[in-house]
């Protein structure tokens, strides 16, 4: 009788194993930054499965091509990434190791997610590496501002549209669910950011254009005296007599610098130093692309004087 029940639910397991139906990813997408995995996965849904290969406390512009990244680019049907020469160090290493043809340049499942990005900061001379950290096709931080999440998401939209076409009409309702809470997001989000327009403002890095202005900051100068390079003691010493001259008090700084110059500066000038996420996941808060925002505004308008 024992032998019997036995086989009885062998039979009915093997039956829920075999004829329920699983719901199961129809594309596997890696990108480089965790900005761009948030929205695929507002855009993908359920459809999609997604990781980054970069998390965002780290600094995207040294990123050590390890070989598991390869393994997971091998498996991808979709590589997107930032693009503007920021991954420029290492992402090449890791598509030629990748030994995925699908993911080069030109193929199907390539994103460059710059593509329609109004950019700031190119350069029509010649760059050397004199220069710093130059991106002659511009300043590739334009995930910060938020604008540019609608670029992004149509562009994500298009290319699993055209790689899975059977549920094209699920992505168009995600990208549209995205962009009205997008939209929302960004009304709030300027109205709390409008009694500081103008707001004259330090940064470390030459990372907040984009953020800067959409939302009406004033950025007066960088602590790296080039971007990429560390300041010396004479530009340290210009930037201490600028922001005093000026009366500002707020150095912007993404979690990922280290802080001893800004401190320097901001000891010399009662200035406060602001380290704000620049990436999803940057602090533990920012969980997505909107939480993003939120985070960094909510710091701002905590920190920030009015202008007058």
């Amino acid at each position: 009788m024992k032998t019997y029940k036995l086989k009885i639910s062998i039979l009915v397991l093997s039956f829920i194993f075999f004829w329920v139906p699983v719901s199961w990813a129809s594309l596997n997408v890696v990108t480089t930054t965790s900005d761009l995995a948030s929205i695929v996965k507002e855009v993908g849904g359920s459809l999609v499965k997604v990781e980054s290969l970069v998390k965002g406390y780290q600094n995207p512009h040294y990123i050590q091509p390890k070989p598991s990244y390869m393994v997971k680019m091998n498996r991808a049907d979709l590589l997107i990434y930032q693009g503007l020469e920021l991954e420029i160090g290492w992402l090449s290493t890791l598509i030629e190791g990748a030994r995925n043809p699908d993911l080069r340049l030109g193929q199907t499942g390539h994103l460059d997610a710059s593509t329609g990005i109004s950019r700031l900061e190119t350069l029509e001379s010649e760059v050397d590496r004199s220069m710093g950290d130059i991106h002659p096709s511009g300043n590739p931080h334009y995930n910060l501002d938020p604008e540019n999440g609608f670029i992004i998401a149509q562009s994500i939209y298009n290319k699993l549209s055209e790689l899975d076409s059977e549920n094209a009409t699920k992505y168009k309702s995600n990208l549209e669910k995205f962009n009205s809470k997008l939209e929302k997001k960004i009304i709030h989000w300027k109205n709390l950011m409008k009694p500081f327009k103008g707001t004259k403002i330090i940064t470390y890095h030459k990372l907040w254009s984009y953020f800067a202005k959409r939302f009406d900051l004033n950025v007066v100068n960088n602590v790296e005296v080039k971007p990429g390079v560390p300041p010396t003691t004479k530009h340290l010493a210009k930037l201490t007599a600028l922001m005093n001259r000026e009366d500002i008090k707020v150095i912007l700084q993404s979690t990922y610098y280290e802080s001893d110059f800004a401190k320097m500066v901001a000891g010399r000038t009662e200035a406060i130093i602001l380290v704000l996420p620049s990436f999803v996941g940057g602090t533990p808060e920012t969980t997505d692309y909107f939480s993003l925002f939120d985070t960094i505004i909510q710091k701002l308008t905590n920190n920030l004087q009015p202008s007058t």
